[in-house]
């Protein structure tokens, strides 16, 4: 990796999207031109008409982008670097999972810093130069768990940004896990998880409320697992939004990732609480599930709620499928929701990139413009609707100026 982050670097020949095509009312492509693009101190400086005989990296016409963003992830956690080994079939509830976590994770630590570097390579390797990784924080791991990804993020600080969520992966009260929270809470993290309130440690109010008290004392977002997929999860979500109403401060800051209970409600309760998520400003972390019934997401689009898709696991104990392309879930979204169409295809790119969109809806182009973070990918593909479509792959990340690879 070259350290570009105190000078300029310069790029011709960059494809950038300028505008839609239309027939009639429909979008029928992708305008695009070459550009050069100048980036200094990790910000884009200009974005100038092309200047193909300029002393530059030539970028050779690919489609530059917005960096992809891994919003639900455990770097923490993966078998990544070690032999293949698929999930156990004994593994079948949270409750066996904790129990399998409290005998494999102290072999485990011994290598998660290596791991967990290498997994953050192969992310790079997918365009993906920012997560928010939950971290095990649990009286089996301790406060080590935490320590070790914060090792691994910085020895890949030039190359890599993350936020992180002090995870309880073994529940707040199921295992004594609240004063190591409240430790945790105090370290370099930005959010206060929790784990399905009523299957793990049986009490929504208890559980939610130690969640919501611990971010409001340190000033932290909050970001849960709910995995619960009946009546218990829907009430979760909807204690979680009160107390949001009731602590404005946690507004535009609160997420439920998974939150498995949307899947399985009629249309008007699905309508009803994806209103209710967007006035409170509650956000949905997916993992976009291919089983069973789908997540709602356009509905909640419609609403206004802020969605974030995410890997989750990578080749760990949980589960096998992770790739680690965050543009390969802005497929399967557009697969599930039968987005085919040139316009459907550049829109849902934003679950990839953390909802920066190179056009507006009315193919402005509002990405990249100068003063712009220079998080950036290059990918060989002729728009957005293409990347989508046929997972274009990626063939050059630039994190905050650096140029990864």
């Amino acid at each position: 990796m070259e350290n570009f982050a105190d000078k300029t670097l310069t790029l011709k020949n960059v494809r950038l999207e300028t505008g839609f095509d239309y027939d009639g009312d429909e979008v029928i492509h992708t305008k695009t031109e070459l550009f050069t693009v100048e980036i200094e101190k990790g910000k884009i400086k200009n974005v100038l008409p092309n200047q193909p005989k300029v002393k530059a990296i030539d970028a050779k016409g690919l489609l530059m982008l917005p960096a992809f963003r891994d919003m639900h992830i455990h770097l923490d956690k993966t078998y990544y670097g070690l032999p293949w080994q698929a999930h156990l079939k004994k593994n079948k509830s949270v409750k066996d999972m904790i129990a399998f976590e409290q005998q494999v994770i102290p072999e485990l630590l011994k290598t998660s810093i290596p791991r967990t570097e290498k997994l953050i390579g192969l992310l790079q390797s997918y365009g993906t130069s920012y997560a928010r990784s939950h971290v095990n924080i649990d009286p089996t791991s301790q406060l080590d768990s935490l320590k070790h990804l914060q090792t691994a993020l910085e020895n890949k600080n030039e190359s890599f940004g993350a936020e992180l969520v002090a995870f309880p992966q073994h529940g707040i009260y199921y295992t004594k896990s609240a004063d190591l929270l409240k430790e945790a809470a105090k370290m370099d993290i930005d959010f206060i998880g929790g784990l399905d309130p009523t299957s793990i440690d049986g009490d929504i109010e208890k559980h939610m409320d130690f969640v919501i008290q611990l971010a409001l004392d340190n000033g932290k977002g909050i970001d849960i697992h709910l995995h619960e997929s009946g009546e218990s999860g829907i009430k979760t979500i909807e204690y979680l939004i009160n107390k949001v109403n009731e602590n404005p401060v946690l507004k535009g800051k609160t997420y439920v990732s998974h939150a498995f209970s949307l899947r399985f409600l009629d249309k008007t309760k699905t309508e009803e609480i994806a209103e209710k998520l967007g006035a409170a400003k509650v956000g949905i972390a997916s993992t976009i599930p291919l089983s069973g019934s789908p997540m709602p997401i356009p509905t909640l689009y419609k609403y206004g709620v802020e969605v974030l898709a995410g890997n989750d696991c990578i080749v760990d104990h949980w589960n096998t499928f992770g790739t680690g392309s965050i543009l390969q879930k802005a497929n399967v979204a557009a697969q599930i929701y039968g987005y085919r169409t040139e316009f459907e295809l550049s829109r849902i790119l934003k679950l990839a990139t953390g909802n920066i969109l190179p056009l507006d809806d009315k193919g402005k182009r509002q990405w990249p413009a100068a003063g712009d973070q220079a998080n950036v990918v290059l990918v060989d593909a002729s728009c957005s609707a293409e990347a989508v479509s046929r997972v274009s792959p990626v063939k050059s990340l630039i994190h905050e100026g650096n140029l990864v690879f």
